[in-house]
């Protein structure tokens, strides 16, 4: 064998690139091996085509895997010229309206506020006005059920347009919810979680109507925060209404002026809101890059501050997830952070749902296996069946790359005529040619549930030609998600 033959990785792997401190086999991949019970299927992506990266740090059993596929070139151009279509139709559609050609339904100045302070920015809107109210049927549906693995949608039309909707009376039953951050199958009106959360409102009422530092601290709260402590190794926890709160509210009380943020590019505008609110510098490195990190820390170390070069005076590192150290700076923080001091509390129901699933979540790992094993199940088909997937391998958030602007609302309309109910997303919300489809996977979903979605999303792909990927793996023998192993070859 010679030494190049050597260093190509053997036909019929799955092959990593590795970065963060993975080590490499000899040829520079690390190998990642699923063991079927009669046979044993690999397949190899063009390495430079399809990019993945692998980090454990020590703390896991397994590699980190994320992974992506290059937008093709094409695919690429068309986005662009879809966007500036529009936005050529959308100025032309604005002339009229300003002639009055054309009705505009969006709110305006009246002709006797023109000498005051605007209240709308009128080029601002154009995103609105012309993009968004052509595809905003597929957001913001109502629902009349409990939002678990199925829903009932109220049916509504719209006659002018995505302007204003009216409600026909019809109810869509049994629509597939594949939209919920209900990971864990926990949003349901019947069982444990239920049933205590009913009990806690017949006992406490439904809130106080107060702020946990006047008298709005009830024991259950204590009870929630005192578990997550424990569950997260820290000494203390704060509980907040929403994640939102949590990021935008923290980040100010615990840095400000004369010190340094390091964000992730694709951190969630909660993390950004709460960057720009402490009054701190922000930089941002690339996404999950450890090197691009590192460099930006070492320079901050070294020359310090912009024109005075005195140190900074703390430097907070901020990535989606939960960082002990935030979790752990202690009691000082309630008599800080703006939403304790001002926000009502917590409602008991959603305080003891909390404590309940918890619960549940730390002493079962059923939900939690069948969370693990939906996740791999359905991001594996989706790759079979041709389609471009972003995101960590067992992550239950799975984005499916669409595009195309028109494809956006297309996409929703013909999955909810299929009685699936989606998420999709574009521009401003991601970059301008990354527009996708996100489905969220629950332990609630059985197999044949997510087969008969993934029948149906790969029936609308091929409807609108969605099945960009140009690495299609073969269908595999089905498998526990446990069964999965990572090995890595000595050196």
């Amino acid at each position: 064998m010679t030494e190049s033959s050597a260093n190509k990785p053997a036909n019929g792997e799955v092959c990593h690139r590795t970065t963060n401190g993975v080590k490499p086999c000899r040829n520079g991949f690390v190998k990642n091996h699923y063991h079927y019970q009669q046979q044993h299927h690999k397949s190899c992506y063009l390495e430079e085509k399809v990019h993945h990266r692998a980090s454990n740090g020590g703390l896991y059993s397994r590699p980190f895997l994320e992974s992506f596929e290059e937008t093709p070139m094409l695919v690429a151009v068309l986005t662009y010229m879809g966007y500036g279509i529009l936005t050529i139709f959308g100025y032309l559609r604005d002339f009229l309206r300003d002639w009055k050609i054309e009705k505009c339904h969006i709110a305006r100045e009246r002709e006797e506020q023109k000498d005051f302070v605007p209240l709308y920015q009128d080029f601002e809107n154009f995103y609105t006005r012309n993009l968004y109210m052509r595809i905003r049927d597929s957001w913001n549906r109502p629902i009349c059920s409990v939002p678990g693995a199925k829903v009932d949608l109220i049916e509504r039309i719209s006659q002018d347009y995505n302007w204003t909707f009216e409600y026909t009376g019809r109810v869509v039953k049994d629509v597939l919810n594949m939209g919920s951050y209900n990971y864990l199958g926990f949003a349901e009106n019947t069982g444990m979680c239920a049933e205590a959360a009913a009990a806690v409102t017949r006992e406490y009422g439904v809130g106080v109507g107060s702020t946990r530092q006047e008298m709005g601290n009830l024991d259950r709260h204590k009870d929630l925060e005192e578990l997550v402590a424990r569950f997260l190794g820290v000494e203390s926890a704060m509980a907040f209404g929403m994640g939102f709160a949590t990021n935008s509210m923290n980040i100010p009380a615990i840095i400000g002026k004369g010190s340094l943020i390091l964000s992730d590019e694709l951190n969630h505008a909660s993390l950004v809101l709460g960057a720009r609110l402490s009054g701190a510098t922000i930089r941002v490195f690339k996404h999950n890059n450890m090197q691009s990190l590192e460099k930006l820390l070492r320079d901050a170390i070294i020359h310090g501050q912009p024109r005075t070069h005195r140190p900074w005076k703390k430097i907070l590192i901020v990535v989606e997830g939960i960082y002990r150290r935030m979790a752990a700076d202690g009691c000082w923080q309630r008599s800080r952070i703006s939403g304790h001091q001002r926000k009502t509390e917590i409602y008991l129901a959603v305080t003891l749902l909390f404590l309940r699933s918890l619960c549940l979540s730390v002493d079962g790992r059923e939900r939690v296996n069948q969370l693990a094993e939906n996740t791999a199940y359905f991001r594996r088909r989706l790759l079979e069946l041709g389609f471009i997937t972003y995101g960590n391998s067992d992550s239950p958030v799975v984005p499916m790359m669409l595009y195309m602007p028109a494809k956006i609302g297309a996409f929703g309309r013909e999955m909810l005529k299929r009685n699936i109910g989606v998420v999709v997303v574009g521009f401003p919300a991601t970059p301008i040619i990354e527009s996708r489809a996100r489905f969220c996977i629950s332990a609630a979903h059985t197999k044949e549930m997510l087969d008969m979605a993934l029948e149906k999303i790969s029936e609308v792909g091929d409807l609108l030609h969605l099945k960009y990927s140009r690495h299609r793996t073969q269908p595999a023998v089905d498998r526990p998600s446990d069964e999965t192993t990572y090995e890595e070859s000595e050196d």
